[in-house]
């Protein structure tokens, strides 16, 4: 009998069990759909040269990424154009790259989305000092060196003379950049050279100090940064590099192009606060020609901006990103997202669950109830002594099948007041039987 009714109480907490572990299952299983994997620990990133400012910010980044425990390895490359082929390419792996502004934008590269425009690019135009050029239609039909095939350098040059009716169908356009396009300058070979660099390069302080070569001033750089909303002027201050001996003379009006740090719009969600953290710490000091916190801006004129990216330019790191390391906050933030949906479906199911189990119970002794009840109508004098024994045999089996019910000690009068009721039909029946 303890056996039997052991047996009864196991099967009747399965039957309430399995579909609450069912429900259970099924929650788990839609809330980790929403639920963002782990970083991964290494992404690549494709900058510039070895010599150039790119590939040096990229190891800039690269030692903020790896006291955060992810590892971003750092690739050179031929500069801009070929950083945008790149990461155009999802079987390259490169998740990053750096890339001048004016070189592509979101209808020639859908997949690719900004973390923000980092610093700025000026675009230098040196000529010899004997030489009179005040706007870039005065190149027309001299030698220009304009940068390699395929570089930024080269892209925003020929840009800016098409736009001036400086073409290669009537002026010549060399393929030379850095020293071996000064080299040429110098030796006459061309007569203006163009040139991508920051204003603290040391071939640039050299060529401003050299008294045989000009900076072009850029008059119409106002102009410039309407019709092209990549480009902004800015200015060289007088004396800003040599202040003894006045170097430059006077101010110069320059073009700068905004470099703007890009990514694949599959990169990690969690990675975007790490960059932008990164671009800050490495780009919100100034220089020559931008303000302390000036860079890096949440905001892009060619490319969609990252909603990560774009979330901590205005509101700040993440809560739990303040007081946490990178790993710990991550992995807060992604069972929060995971928590919360289960609370919202296991709170209800376990409130219901007991109800289940009363409303089970209830269900069972009014089984017996109505069994009984049917029994005690069946009943009445005149019977004959078969029927009267069938009768017995009857309650008896509703009584052994309600000592089985597992019953828990607060429902306990239910049960005895359905044993009550078994005693008292029984009593009717032998007081039929005896008459």
């Amino acid at each position: 009998m303890e056996r039997d009714g052991m047996n009864s109480r196991v099967r009747e907490q399965a039957l309430i069990a399995g579909p609450v572990l069912l429900v259970c299952l099924g929650a788990v299983w839609l809330a980790f759909q929403f639920v963002e994997p782990a970083p991964p620990k290494v992404v690549k990133m494709t900058t510039g040269s070895e010599t150039g400012g790119y590939f040096k910010f990229g190891q800039r980044y690269a030692e903020r990424m790896k006291a955060q425990g992810i590892k971003l390895e750092i690739a050179t490359s031929a500069g801009s154009i070929e950083n945008i082929k790149r990461l155009n390419d999802a079987a390259s792996g490169f998740k990053l790259g750096l890339v001048q502004g004016g070189i592509s934008n979101s209808e020639l590269s859908p997949d690719l989305v900004s973390i923000g425009r980092v610093f700025l690019e000026p675009l230098w135009v040196f000529h010899r000092a004997a030489d009179r050029v005040e706007r870039l239609s005065d190149l027309k039909g001299r030698r220009l060196a304009v940068g390699t095939e395929g570089s930024g350098t080269r892209q925003l040059a020929e840009t800016l003379l098409k736009s001036n009716q400086v073409t290669s169908e009537n002026t010549r356009l060399a393929p030379l950049s850095g020293q071996i396009a000064v080299d040429a300058l110098l030796k006459s070979e061309v007569d203006a050279i163009f040139l991508a660099f920051a204003p603290e390069a040391p071939l640039i302080q050299q060529l401003l100090r050299d008294d045989r070569l000009q900076l072009m001033n850029f008059v119409q750089a106002e102009a410039y940064s309407r019709l092209f909303p990549y480009l902004t002027r800015v200015v060289l201050p007088q004396g800003v590099v040599d202040l003894e001996k006045n170097v430059p003379p006077q101010d110069v009006s320059l073009v700068a192009a905004q470099a703007a740090l890009v990514a694949r719009k599959d990169l990690h969600p969690a990675l975007a606060e790490l960059l932008v953290d990164a671009a800050t710490a490495v780009h919100s000091n100034g220089s020559v020609f931008q303000r302390l916190k000036d860079y890096p801006k949440g905001i892009d004129p060619e490319y969609p901006m990252s909603e990560d990216a774009e979330r901590i330019y205005k509101s700040g790191q993440p809560f739990f990103r303040r007081f946490l390391p990178f790993w710990l906050a991550n992995f807060v933030e992604r069972m929060i997202v995971l928590v919360v949906p289960l609370a919202t479906i296991f709170i209800p199911v376990f409130k219901l669950v007991p109800w289940l189990y009363q409303w089970r119970i209830n269900q069972r002794l009014l089984y017996w109830y109505g069994q009984l009840k049917a029994l005690e109508k069946r009943t009445g004098p005149g019977r004959s002594a078969q029927i009267m024994a069938e009768h017995h045999h009857e309650i008896d089996r509703i009584e052994k099948a309600v000592s089985q019910i597992p019953v828990p000690l607060r429902y306990s009068d239910k049960l005895y007041e359905l044993r009550g009721a078994i005693d008292l039909v029984r009593s009717r029946l032998m007081s039929q039987t005896a008459a």
